[in-house]
C-alpha cells in the first residue's frame, strides 16, 4: 500500500511519515483492496483554536469506492488516530452492510434497501437561527457562510450503492445522480437505522 503525506502551513518530518505509513498498515486488514492513502496534514492558524491546531484528512484509494476520513487535534499524532480510528469503523460498517444487503437479497430476491422513502410526514422543520456559528465564525442573516467547497468526480449510480458510499465516508447523507430516474438525489440517515431519499425533479413547474 503507498501512503503520501502532504502538509498545508506546516512541515511534516521523516519521522512523522514512518509513522503515518506504520498506523495505516492496520487498515488493510479491514479492507485488504486499498492501493495508496493520501495523508494531508493542516495546521489552523487560528490561535484560539488550540483545542483542534492540526487537521488530518484521510484518502483511501482501493479497487472499490474512494474512503474518506477526517479529525481534528491539538497535535499531529492524536489528529492522525482519531482519522485512522474514523475510517477503520467507516470500513467495518461498510463491510457490515455489505453481509446485510446480500443476506436480505437472498432472502426476499431482491435489494434490502430497495422500498426507502422520504421524510415521514409531520417531522419538523429544522429551525433557521438568525446568528450561528461556522468553525471559528459567527454568521449573522440567513447566511450561510461558505468556508470550505470540495468537488468529486461521480457517475450514475443505484440507491444500493449510494448508500454504501454514504458508509464508506463516515457521513450523515451522500449526495448522487440516480442511475434509474437520471435525478439528482440525496440519501440521508434518519433516526436509528432508518434512511431516507430526496430527489429534484429538474423537468417539473416551479
Amino acid at each position: 500500500m503507498e501512503v503520501l503525506v502532504t502538509g498545508r502551513h506546516c512541515e511534516v518530518s521523516d519521522r512523522f511519515r514512518s509513522h503515518v505509513a506504520e498506523k495505516l498498515s492496520r487498515l488493510e486488514k479491514h479492507d485488504h483492496r486499498i492501493m495508496r492513502v493520501d495523508v494531508e496534514v493542516e495546521r489552523e492558524r487560528n490561535p484560539r483554536q488550540h483545542d483542534r491546531a492540526v487537521r488530518v484528512e484521510l484518502t483511501a484509494f482501493s479497487r472499490g469506492p474512494v474512503i474518506r476520513a477526517e479529525a481534528a487535534a491539538a497535535d499531529k499524532m492524536g489528529a492522525l488516530d482519531l482519522a485512522v480510528d474514523k475510517m477503520a469503523a467507516q470500513m467495518r460498517r461498510a463491510a457490515n452492510r455489505r453481509v446485510r444487503s446480500r443476506q436480505a437479497r437472498g432472502a426476499a430476491g431482491q435489494p434490502g434497501l430497495a422500498g426507502l422513502v422520504g421524510p415521514a410526514a409531520g417531522d419538523e422543520e429544522e429551525r433557521l437561527d438568525l446568528e450561528h456559528q461556522v468553525g471559528p465564525l459567527t454568521v449573522t442573516g440567513e447566511g450561510p457562510l461558505v468556508v470550505r467547497e470540495k468537488t468529486h468526480r461521480a457517475g450514475p449510480m443505484t440507491l444500493d450503492q449510494a448508500l454504501y458510499e454514504m458508509e464508506l465516508v463516515g457521513h450523515d447523507f451522500y449526495l448522487f445522480v440516480d442511475k434509474e430516474s437520471e435525478r439528482p438525489s440525496v440519501v440521508y440517515r434518519r433516526r436509528g437505522y432508518d434512511y431516507g431519499v430526496i430527489s429534484l425533479d429538474l423537468g417539473g413547474d416551479v
